[in-house]
């Protein structure tokens, strides 16, 4: 299910957090809720105060590291966000929002627990049991979209951001060489376009060679059959007058 998208103010801290802290502190969000859980169920039958006392103090310790794992999250969430692909952003969206919600409930857990060892109210208490086994479920939810950031996405995974910075490498060059061929082509056709023009000029030209003397030939011969046809000039006898 969906969570609705929740985001908190921005928190500046006079210190800088250092990356790839948040696989560190998840680790204590992940294995503290479940040892309270354990706790509980167990406290349910044996119904002692120490163990009452114990799963408090681990839960206040697990609303520390909660909010350490949201912050954590955020430094590196930053530092991958650029190298990562429009599904590994999504993911990374997703698993920041749940982490939103698990920090602030495990806010409403500690309420809860403070409540039901004031009171001896077995409603209360049985609130706080189930907000507790939803906060574990949440939290091992959380869990698995992490592993699914970090071993299918790639975050924050040095190997992986060198292979994708090869591989960018390989596109752009790859970009280049289609560039190339393609103005090569244009080059080769235009070349081609230019020797056809050339081609014609001088066959057109040859043509014109080739013609000339036919036309004068044909020319010469018309005037000479001119010539033989004409009738010769009569030449009258003189007549003596004498």
């Amino acid at each position: 299910m969906q969570l609705p998208a929740i985001s908190l103010p921005k928190v500046e801290f006079p210190f800088d957090i250092p990356v790839l802290w948040h696989p560190v502190v998840d680790h204590f969000v992940i294995a503290l809720p479940v040892v309270i859980l354990l706790l509980e169920l167990v406290n349910l039958v044996l119904r002692k105060k120490a163990i009452s006392g114990m799963s408090f103090f681990l839960i206040l310790f697990t609303v520390f590291a909660a909010i350490g794992a949201y912050f954590t999250g955020l430094v590196d969430g930053s530092e991958a966000y650029p190298t990562l692909n429009d599904a590994a952003k999504e993911a990374l969206a997703a698993h920041k929002n749940l982490g939103t919600y698990l920090m602030l409930a495990s806010g409403v857990l500690l309420l809860f627990k403070l409540i039901s060892m004031l009171t001896d109210k077995s409603i209360i208490r049985v609130i706080y049991i189930f907000i507790l086994i939803v906060f574990v479920a949440g939290i091992f939810e959380q869990g698995e979209e992490g592993g699914e950031l970090v071993y299918k996405h790639g975050l924050n995974v040095a190997q992986v951001k060198v292979l994708d910075d090869e591989l960018f490498d390989v596109q752009e060059e790859l970009d280049e060489t289609i560039e190339e061929l393609e103005e090569m082509k244009a080059s080769v056709e235009t070349e081609k376009e230019e020797n056809i023009e050339t081609n014609t000029t001088q066959t057109e030209a040859e043509t014109a060679v080739e013609t000339t003397p036919v036309e004068t030939e044909v020319k010469k011969e018309v005037e000479t059959l001119q010539v033989e046809g004409m009738p010769e000039e009569m030449v009258q006898p003189e007549i003596a007058t004498h």
